[in-house]
């Protein structure tokens, strides 16, 4: 019996096909768009070259699904991405790109946006074109469903990578290495320092990482009853919350910002299927978005973002969507089986979701008819039953290297050396975690915070410790903070740092130097002439940072609010990340909404009070400003109309007594007000 085993043993040792090691002057793993983007500019650099994609597809969530390019200012955006988005604008020039509408059409879907000589929104078919027909003719092999061997994939002599393997027994060896997936195996692999979750604020001084208690957005704006059976704790917690603290504010923790998939839907009844209903659907996973309409709150599905042909890129919005909250942390450090585990079950919620909304008879027909107006697209994701090819992660992995970029650098506080590369979007982390607050269901991890400029991404932010791998880039998970990643995390920016680490790769190669050593001066150079944005000419917007400036300082984020106040960074100079405006309505009696700052001086003694706005003609003139101190309370008239005497961000209210005991209170509001409301800061400054 051992004998029989032991040739059974030996055959199939011997039946298994022995591949050949493939060697190349570059290695890129993963078929995103940014290692597209890394695959082509190597080819052009006179390198030879292999694209290897774990799947059946490229271009990530280029081609999955992200058809609205997420960037800021796309003047930041230049070399191969640029590219990429001229030839999709070259594409939707042919008469025969459109089938469902007219080019005409479609602007005026889109109310009349210009395009400039790029188009960044665009059908997930047509980027798979696109990047297909730039990998031709640069004549890049591309090897498909090759997945990295996780126990052992990685072979290194010393500091460098030889080879990597694969799950099948495949060996691709190289000179260079450039990982560009979205989970950053290779990196690991290669025994790179990483992180996965949020820092404190306190590890980087940032304000924005960690625990971010109190965000509107995204959020529960009604009560919401968290519990199987309503008011009944003992009844357990319906599915997707958790009944634990959520943390402090600004503490770091192993949550990830939720994943979705970015959906292709369309209105065209000859291009629509309906809305499948997935296996293992429950209906007690939708409970809490049924009692969030009947409380009136119905912000789940916006369709906001118009593609061409009919077609939408809908994404996650409002307090329960798309967004699987919670249900994402053992992605980025799982095997394989973990994770389609997690792909999985994120594919039946998202579709469930789907199918709850067009269907169950506890939503309103209204809402039924609106959102059964649309369906998937029979001409999207063909070979994946119309279902994005793709899932949204996010964020996963972040590489830890000798340069972290953070909130400093996205801010413009920190200037990043050697760039190769710009950052363009504002800090955007979805949610990640739903937890119980006072009785009722809340969201937690929401931050959208922008108005800054374009930034520069540090060239020693996408290369390891030298201490660690001297032949590997990172141009994916590379090395930043959970918040600042939130910035840089957008696909013209990974194709960006794509092009750059090729570059990079390829002058390392003909130097004979680490990834370390390359001469950056030298790279500058080579990337300007590919037409790389390195460096922001472009006007300023101009930030003031709170923690500069004398005395207490508050900005409108400590602040409490009552009623609906909008986000804005339009007209600056302003304090911090942006300011608040009440959404005035010409000809419409104001809704009541005020700004309370509450601040605590260190001791009794009279104090200057002053609060900041930004001034234009369409601001109301009569802001009222109450401030209650120890003497009562006083109301001011602010004019937001003309610039504030000091440095054209403050003006002084008046000069008030306050006591150490209780909180100097500042209160504006927009009672009787003949424009917007503009909420920035209070600041205190002690007087003799």
């Amino acid at each position: 019996m051992l004998r029989s085993l032991l040739v059974l043993v030996s055959f199939l040792i011997c039946a298994r096909p022995v591949v050949a090691e493939q060697t190349y002057d570059i290695v890129v793993y993963g078929g995103t768009a940014g290692g597209v983007a890394s695959a082509v500019q190597a080819a052009r650099m006179g390198k030879s070259v292999v694209l290897i994609e774990p799947g059946r597809h490229i271009g990530g969530l280029t081609s999955g699904g992200l058809g609205a390019t997420d960037i800021g200012n796309k003047g930041a955006i230049g070399g191969l991405s640029r590219e990429f988005y001229q030839r999709i604008k070259r594409y939707y020039d042919r008469p025969e790109a459109w089938k469902q509408e007219t080019p005409e059409q479609y602007h005026a879907r889109r109310k009349g946006r210009a395009e400039d000589d790029a188009q960044w929104t665009f059908e997930p078919h047509a980027a798979e074109f696109v990047l297909r027909e730039m990998l031709a003719e640069a004549k890049v092999p591309v090897v498909f469903g090759k997945r990295l061997d996780l126990k052992n994939g990685v072979k290194k002599a010393g500091l460098r990578i030889t080879s990597i393997d694969m799950e099948d027994g495949t060996t691709y060896a190289a000179k260079m290495f450039i990982d560009a997936t979205y989970e950053g195996d290779l990196m690991a692999q290669a025994g790179c320092s990483y992180t996965v979750g949020r820092e404190s604020n306190s590890q980087y001084g940032e304000t924005l990482n960690g625990v971010q208690l109190g965000s509107t957005k995204h959020q529960f704006k009604v009560p919401v009853d968290p519990y199987v059976k309503p008011g009944d704790p003992s009844s357990g917690l319906l599915p997707g919350i958790h009944g634990g603290s959520p943390g402090e504010h600004g503490q770091g923790d192993h949550r990830v910002q939720a994943y979705n998939f970015r959906m292709c839907l369309t209105d065209d009844p000859d291009n629509r299927l309906p809305f499948p209903k997935p296996a293992g659907y429950d209906p007690l996973r939708y409970e809490l978005l049924i009692r969030e309409i009947q409380a009136g709150q119905v912000d789940g599905m916006q369709l906001s973002s118009a593609m061409p042909n009919r077609k939408t890129d809908t994404n996650n919005s409002g307090a329960f969507s798309s967004d699987n909250v919670g249900m994402n942390y053992d992605y980025p450090d799982g095997d394989y089986a973990t994770r389609e585990k997690i792909w999985n079950e994120h594919i039946t919620y998202q579709m469930g979701w789907c199918w709850f909304l067009t269907n169950d008879p506890r939503v309103p027909e209204e809402l039924r008819v609106k959102f059964g107006a649309w369906g998937l697209s029979k001409d999207e994701f063909t070979d994946t039953n119309h279902w994005p090819h793709q899932l949204y992660v996010r964020e996963a992995r972040r590489m830890v290297a000798d340069y972290v970029m953070t909130e400093h650098n996205c801010r413009g506080s920190k200037l990043a050396p050697e760039s190769v590369g710009m950052g363009a979007y504002g800090m955007d982390s979805h949610n990640t975690q739903r937890w119980v607050k006072g009785g009722y269901a809340t969201n937690e991890g929401d931050v959208q915070v922008g108005g800054f400029s374009p930034y520069p991404i540090a060239y020693r932010s996408i290369v390891p410790k030298a201490s660690e791998c001297d032949n590997l880039f990172v141009p994916i998970c590379l090395s930043a903070t959970h918040i600042a990643y939130g910035s840089i995390r957008m696909e013209p920016v990974f194709m960006v740092l794509g092009q750059s680490s090729a570059t990079a790769a390829a002058m390392a190669i003909d130097s004979g130097v680490a990834v370390q050593n390359v001469d950056t001066a030298k790279l500058t150079e080579r990337l300007l002439a590919d037409k790389q944005v390195l460096e922001w000419t472009g006007p300023k917007r101009v930030l003031v940072d709170p923690a500069k400036l004398p005395g207490i300082v508050i900005d409108d984020t400590q602040a409490i609010f009552t009623g609906d106040w909008a986000e804005g960074r339009t007209v600056s100079p302003f304090v911090g990340a942006g300011y608040r405006h009440d959404g005035y309505e010409r000809d419409e009696k104001p809704t009541p909404k005020a700004a309370r700052f509450e601040i605590m001086v260190p001791t009794d003694g009279m104090y200057e009070v002053r609060v900041a706005y930004s001034a234009l003609t369409n601001r109301a003139s009569n802001v009222p400003v109450t401030v209650t101190s120890a003497d009562g309370e006083k109301t001011v008239l602010v004019d937001q109309r003309k610039a504030a005497p000091i440095d054209k961000l403050f003006y002084p209210v008046g000069t008030f007594r306050f006591a150490a005991a209780r909180p100097a209170v500042i209160t504006i509001t927009n009672h009787d007000t003949d424009g917007f409301v503009i909420v920035d800061a209070v600041q205190l400054l002690p007087t003799k």
